[in-house]
């Protein structure tokens, strides 16, 4: 989204009175949701032979919004989902069960029926899923296609915390353990219902090269299976997401032609047609396409420091509050009447509601000064901020709206009601009052 095109989404949004019942405001661009999608499955499209079978599954986790889910499946994209609540919002959005996949390190049992009696694809995670697969498997036969996920412990990125292929990570078999690729042929060859591999090894933080590395080792462990069960038994390879989002501008980098380009330099086999693909993004898809607006409350001064208190915080932007080194936002400031803010810039902090002293947006920030009754904007949010809520201090959930930038204005949609205090209350085991006395 260009800087013209948010500015007219902002006035809009202000004039409509987005803001007027409710201090916070989350928008979802639905034109570049779409747009981002493209870009996706024009990019493997053009790097395969025609015909070759690709799911590109969204991960449900970065925006579990059921409008959400369906609007990116009408863009032709399936889900991963991680939970069964996961699996409940695909299904009520619609996705067909082949378009679904399962990945989760602690499935239950009951979780793997429910996806085998379905048809759901389901990458097991460990030695003891399998084990109970092998079970559900014997007593009743299914039509999902299974697989094992991999860790191919090719290292950390920037960010621990999504580091999803060191060498102690939790997902998947440990690949360079004493023993575990030996044993990981084994199983595939003593069970021709195991058709697929799965790795995920990009997340923020993780640079091409390095998610590149780890699809490479899962592409010649596929040609190892196969050559051990001497037939094409792996036919698919679940490549996973995590492509990295660039937060510091509207610039979208890396892109997904990029992503492509330096897998095929890594593991060229992979584009020749000889195996289906599965992807799994979710960030990329989202992030860029995410604004939050929010009025500011009230201004202060501490110790010299302007601040902006605002009713955009952790409930929002959680990661932001907790590890804002990895997680900076930007912020854009509009006047009340949602006009671009300009002025001498000063050192402000713009902190959220919640009661405790790390929830801020920013600190220190260089901004035209805010006052009360002002506007702040905060980009690059449509993933893993306001879809996925954090109830500290019961803050409510905020409305989501689509927009859409028409000849005849910008059109909103309402996506996601803000939560009422009854739902609050219903949540917080408001029926039950009486239970612990």
């Amino acid at each position: 989204m260009t800087d013209m095109d948010r500015d007219v989404v902002v006035r809009a949004a202000v004039e409509q009175g987005l803001l007027d019942s409710e201090p916070v405001a989350c928008l979802l661009d639905i034109a570049g949701i779409r747009a981002s999608a493209a870009a996706l499955t024009s990019a493997f499209a053009a790097a395969l032979p025609p015909g070759t079978p690709v799911l590109h599954a969204f991960a449900v986790k970065a925006a579990p919004l059921v409008p959400v889910l369906r609007l990116l499946a009408d863009a032709g994209l399936g889900c991963e989902v991680a939970s069964p609540g996961e699996l409940a919002l695909a299904r009520a959005a619609g996705l067909p069960a082949g378009r679904i996949v399962l990945d989760s390190p602690a499935k239950t049992t009951g979780e793997l029926r429910e996806a085998l009696a379905l048809g759901i694809a389901v990458n097991a995670d460990n030695r003891q899923e399998l084990q109970r697969l092998d079970a559900l498997i014997g007593r009743e036969p299914t039509r999902s296609p299974i697989g094992m996920r991999i860790n191919p412990q090719t290292g950390a990125g920037t960010i621990d915390a999504l580091s999803t292929a060191t060498a102690t990570s939790k997902f998947g078999i440990a690949l360079r353990d004493p023993g575990a690729r030996e044993w990981l042929v084994r199983a595939y060859v003593e069970r021709p219902w195991l058709t697929r591999l799965h790795t995920h090894s990009g997340s923020q933080g993780v640079p091409l090269p390095l998610i590149a590395e780890g699809v490479r080792e899962l592409h010649a462990l596929a040609e190892e299976i196969n050559a051990a069960a001497g037939r094409r038994q792996v036919d698919t390879l679940d490549i996973g997401g995590g492509l990295p989002v660039n937060f510091a501008s509207d610039e979208t980098t890396p892109t997904y032609d990029e992503y492509v380009s330096v897998l095929r330099g890594a593991a060229p086999g992979l584009f020749d047609g000889s195996y289906g693909l599965v992807t799994e993004f979710g960030r990329s898809l989202l992030a860029k396409n995410g604004l939050v607006l929010a009025r500011v409350e009230y201004t202060k001064t501490s110790g010299g420091r302007a601040i902006a208190l605002t009713h955009a915080g952790v409930q929002l932007a959680t990661r932001t509050a907790y590890a804002p080194a990895s997680w900076p936002v930007r912020i854009l400031p509009y006047d009340a009447k949602g006009a671009p803010k300009s002025g001498d810039a000063v050192a402000q902090d713009v902190a959220g509601p919640a009661c405790f002293a790390g929830d801020l947006l920013a600190t220190a920030r260089e901004l035209p000064p805010l006052a009360a009754g002002d506007v702040i904007a905060v980009p690059d949010t449509g993933a893993y901020f306001f879809t996925a809520h954090y109830g500290y201090n019961s803050l409510p959930r905020p409305a989501v709206h689509g927009f859409a930038v028409t000849p005849a204005g910008v059109r909103f949609s309402l996506a996601r009601p803000a939560q009422t205090p009854a739902e609050l209350i219903a949540e917080a085991g408001g029926a039950h009052g009486d239970a612990l006395l």
